[in-house]
């Protein structure tokens, strides 16, 4: 007897495989991922930190044979992030971060 409801299951879950509601043809997995930084933006230029800043973006418009300049961006001991070119311009007036008004010392720099 336990054959007889083995079999009846079987077939049962037979012709539910073969009635699918749907079927799978592509799947895309996305990722997302940010920065460890507490602010985007460069609080000088007001420009996304990962993109070139306003004086940059100038020149490489000006100067387009020499393609895409990268503009660097700066970290301080404060864990804040702006543009070199804004940094630097910035230091020469206030050598203190334009955020936390902590004394201005880079902890790293990169892209």
């Amino acid at each position: 007897m336990a054959d007889d409801g083995d079999q009846l299951d079987r077939g049962d879950v037979e012709s539910q495989k073969s009635e699918k509601m749907f079927s799978l043809k592509k799947w895309n997995a996305v990722a997302m991922w940010s920065w460890d930084v507490e602010c985007d933006t460069c609080a000088i230029c007001r420009v996304q930190v990962m993109d070139a800043c306003l004086r940059c973006q100038a020149e490489s418009k000006q100067d387009s044979r020499y393609g895409r300049q990268d503009c660097v961006v700066v970290w301080g001991e404060c864990n804040h992030s702006f543009h070199y070119c804004c940094m630097s311009l910035w230091v020469k007036q206030n050598n203190r971060c334009p955020l936390c008004q902590q004394e201005w010392s880079i902890q790293r720099m990169g892209k």
